[in-house]
């Protein structure tokens, strides 16, 4: 959910046995926030400086077994605690969902021998296990780096590289997440670190979890891997754009199909897994093993209710289902600053928008009211465009330099204006010119802005918010216990009443999609394009065909509001594709003559 907002965030949830997910490719900011921990708990801090070697990968490690200890000091005064009204040991049992370990909290409540009611606190409080600390690398963020004369560093000192290297060497036993696809290199550089392999046990210290849009994607990621005696432990499908931060579109494929080919094809997918790993442990000398380890398949993207989260349970077999942009409006959790949390409760679908504002090229879901984005709009109205470009952890682009560079920064956006300024005709075109040029963010400063403020790292910070399209549906600050609650359909936290089912809202942002590449791709329309064009539209359609059926598990009413919106954005996807058919016989005609 971006870096700067669960940073932190293990420290918050994690004794509560609530796994979460840090981000650690801002190695400046785990250095900070190591150092604003170690101050709160009267911790020796030793700086690892800017300039000392292999910082980065230094940084996270000891961020990282900073979170490890503080953790497990919290979970041991957590187990201590007495079972009482408000105490740490009572609030973690209260929040559990219906489950056979809260059947034992309530059995212990009702038990009226006082030695046999201490006895059951005694077995609960063994089984009070915190939540997992795992791990985010996106892989698209490897930006090799250089040293102070402009010479390239070894591979192993690229950004997602040194990161790894960072996580590999902490002490956490917990999952390493690589986002944004294949990386062959990063993959390739798993094989460097014992922890990934199984022990003598044949157990794994530190498992992979891979994101995925598609099943297709999760086999050839998984058959890579485990082709190198890597064991993918859990497959997170996405949304491919009904989720927070960066989106990656399939072309036309939806969550509800994608879930179903997973549920059919699993076990087929282990078995061949399987295969593959132990003639890549046993090539390597290592012992196979006999049985596959555990593979979860889990998702997340746009739920919204404990309804749509079942579903996900009962219809597909999901192991376990994730929640991220409704944590934004809880302060005890997130990292948002209070006038972004008012801007996030006041928020309307105009003001979360589908933007180009990422370096990286990627469509990034932001809100469009944020700091970061008025300070954009600032620079360019003082005439000074772009950002200085503090971190450099987007740096990609070569069109100008020898050195990639950041197109967010004032370096590339002053070329930009420049090469097209002197191409454009009219004041129009300039102007044009100028929102083509300016439009990127500076997310790597940005991102980080709700820690660095909250935290008084950088009272200056300009935040960015790239929270998904779900947060319009939630409009008031709630408690963790709240947030719990509404997750497992103890309360109802949601204020749209109108808010569509998360298929549905899949499905139109995937509709409006669709419209919008084809406007694009209509002035210079090739059968090619219309070709990749009608793929689309039969993958929406299988969608909707899958949801139709799907429909008829709900009751009366949620059933005729569901048909009816499939049947509208169905005949939505037909007038595109009229549009289609017109623009694939134009550019036809005009070939022949």
């Amino acid at each position: 959910m971006g870096t700067g907002f669960s940073i932190d965030t293990p420290l918050k949830v994690a004794r509560y046995g609530i796994s979460s997910v840090v981000s650690v490719m801002d190695d400046e900011l785990a250095e900070q926030m190591r150092g604003v921990y170690c101050r709160k708990n009267d911790l020796e801090y030793i700086e690892i400086p800017e300039d000392s070697e292999d910082k980065r990968a230094r940084r996270i490690t000891a961020y990282l077994n900073l979170l490890d200890i503080l953790v497990a000091e919290q979970v041991s005064a957590l187990q201590k605690s007495a079972f009482e009204k408000g105490s740490e040991i009572t609030r973690y049992f209260e929040m559990l969902p219906d489950s056979p370990l809260r059947s034992d909290y309530t059995a212990m409540l009702a038990q009226d021998s006082e030695q046999e009611k201490l006895a059951m606190q005694d077995s609960l409080r063994k089984q009070a296990i915190p939540g997992s600390i795992d791990v985010n690398i996106m892989t698209k963020l490897d930006s090799d780096n250089y040293d102070k004369n402009k010479n390239k560093l070894a591979p192993e000192f690229a950004d997602a590289m040194a990161a790894l290297r960072g996580f590999a060497n902490s002490t956490l036993r917990s999952s390493i997440i690589f986002s944004a696809g294949l990386n062959r290199r990063l993959y390739a550089y798993l094989t460097t670190f014992e922890d990934f392999f199984p022990d003598s046990n044949g157990k794994l210290r530190k498992t992979i979890t891979l994101k995925v849009s598609d099943y297709r994607s999760a086999v050839i990621q998984g058959k890579y891997l485990a082709k190198r005696g890597l064991w993918v432990s859990e497959y997170r499908i996405e949304s491919g754009l009904n989720c927070g931060g960066h989106a990656f579109p399939t072309d036309g494929h939806l969550l509800g199909p994608i879930m179903e080919e997973f549920a059919q094809k699993r076990s087929e997918m282990v078995e061949m897994l399987h295969v593959f790993y132990n003639k890549a442990l046993e090539s390597n000398d290592r012992t196979p093993i006999s049985s596959p380890h555990e593979m979860l398949v889990t998702v997340q993207g746009g739920i919204g209710n404990s309804e749509e989260q079942e579903l996900m349970f009962e219809r597909y077999d999901i192991d376990c289902v994730g929640w991220a942009t409704p944590f934004l409006l809880v302060p005890e959790v997130t990292n948002v600053d209070e006038a972004h949390l008012a801007k996030l409760i006041e928020a309307t679908e105009d003001d979360v928008s589908l933007s180009n504002h990422s370096p990286l090229g990627a469509p990034f879901w932001s809100l469009e009211t944020s700091a970061s984005e008025e300070n954009r709009l600032a620079r360019i109205e003082r005439n000074r465009p772009g950002s200085p470009c503090p971190k450099g952890f987007l740096v990609s682009n070569t069109e100008f330099t020898d050195v990639p560079i950041c197109s967010a920064s004032r370096n590339f956006q002053r070329r930009k204006m420049k090469q097209l300024g002197d191409a454009a005709d009219s004041c129009d075109e300039m102007a044009d010119v100028r929102e083509k040029a300016l439009r990127k963010s500076c997310l790597c400063l940005d991102l980080t802005g709700g820690a660095t403020l909250k935290y008084d790292i950088d009272p200056k910070a300009t935040p960015a918010v790239c929270c998904g399209p779900n947060i319009v549906n939630f409009s008031k600050i709630a408690t963790l216990e709240e947030m719990i609650d509404h997750i497992y359909g103890r309360l109802c936290l949601i204020t749209n009443a109108d808010r569509p089912h998360v298929f549905i809202k899949e499905l139109s942002l995937y509709v409006d999609y669709f419209r919008e590449e084809f406007q694009v791709a209509s002035d210079e329309f090739t059968e090619k394009t219309a070709k990749r064009f009608l793929e689309f539209k039969g993958n929406l359609n299988v969608g909707i065909e899958h949801y139709r059926e799907l429909g008829e598990r709900f009751n009366q009413e949620q059933k005729e509001r569901f048909h009816s919106a499939l049947d509208s954005l169905f005949e939505e996807i037909d007038s595109i594709h009229a549009k289609i058919e017109s623009a694939t016989t134009l550019s036809l005609l005009a070939r022949l003559a």
